[in-house]
This record gives C-alpha cells, structure tokens and sequence, in this order.
C-alpha cells in the first residue's frame, strides 16, 4: 500500500466544516469528483459498513473503523460493489482495492479548518486519487465558504 496525503484550507469553523462534508445534497456535490453520480449508502457512525456507489459505476463497501464528529473518520475498504450491486473480494481489481482505507482529519487554529485525508492503497489508484481528491477538497472548501 501506498500512503497519499491531501490538505485545505477552509476559512470556516470545524463543526461547519463536518457537517457541510456529511450533509445529504453537499456531499453528492464534493464526490462527484470521483464520480459524477456517487452517493453514500448508510449511516455515517462508527462500526457502521457503508456503501460509496456510482449506480452506473459501481463503487466500493467500506466500514467505518472511526467516526469521531467533527474530528476524525477512518473508511475501511472491504468489497467492491459492481453496477449490478454485487460485493467483489476477489477479482485483481478488487485485491488491489480491499484493505485501502481513506482518513480524514479536521483539525481547526482561529476559525479555520485544516481538512486533511490520508489514503492507504495500492499503487494503481495513485493517478486517480491525485487528480480527484484536490478537486474534491476544493469543491469542499467551496460549499463551506459560500
């Protein structure tokens, strides 16, 4: 595995930061970096298993190992979803992705928020996670400020 960092800015208070990450219609908003129709399925709470899904794409299952508002989140990769809703453990492509593991951290000094995620996972999804997740952060950053 392979660890990826990422980090902003925001100019906002850290619950804000939290909620407006979370909130149903601004999250839909900041992943569509990664994919333009994902969504999240389940409950955002620790020990929760969360599904990441694009119904055109598929996506990935997840358990949320740490979920500490408005602080820390630790996904857990663990199963690929196909576009047909099946759980995939086996295939290459899913060997490559079981075990990666996404944090985010809000850390916050005079009304500002660093949000920051660390991503643990295999070498061939670096080109991917370096092209969405500033986007994603910026589009974050954006939702907050407006």
């Amino acid at each position: 595995m392979k660890q990826l960092n990422y980090s902003i800015t925001i100019n906002a208070d850290r619950s804000h930061v939290w909620e407006t990450m979370l909130a149903p219609g601004k999250y839909e908003q900041w992943v569509k970096a990664f994919s333009e129709h994902s969504q999240f399925e389940g409950r955002w709470e620790a020990g929760a298993t969360v599904k990441f899904v694009d119904p055109n794409m598929g996506g990935s299952k997840a358990i949320l190992e740490i979920f500490e508002p408005p602080h820390c989140i630790l996904a857990k990769h663990i199963a690929m979803i196909s576009v047909d809703g099946n759980e995939d453990k086996d295939s290459e492509a899913a060997l490559q992705w079981v075990g990666s593991t996404e944090k985010y951290l809000l850390t916050e000094s005079d009304g500002k928020t660093i949000l920051a995620i660390e991503m643990h996972t295999h070498p061939a999804f670096v080109e991917m996670f370096d092209t969405c997740w500033p986007a994603a952060l910026n589009t974050i950053k954006s939702l907050c400020e407006q």
